[in-house]
């Protein structure tokens, strides 16, 4: 599988849980599966980059504050 996106820890990625978009952060990163905290005081998840499906990752670079 080709991913457009590679992941590594510390990331922080938007993805599709079902009808919500989640915010996570990568703890780990492997070819195969990433380990996602989401924040959120559950488990940190393992999922393959099949089940994580698209991935949106914060840039800070292009973030800006509303005035």
């Amino acid at each position: 599988m080709s991913r457009m996106l590679t992941l590594q820890a510390g990331d922080v990625i938007e993805f599709a849980d079902g009808a919500e978009i989640t915010s996570a952060l990568v703890l780990l990163a492997t070819d195969a599966s990433v380990i996602l905290d989401r924040c959120d005081g559950s488990t940190p998840t393992v999922i393959t980059y099949e089940e994580l499906g698209e991935v949106r990752r914060f840039d800070p670079e292009s973030f800006e504050l509303a005035a």
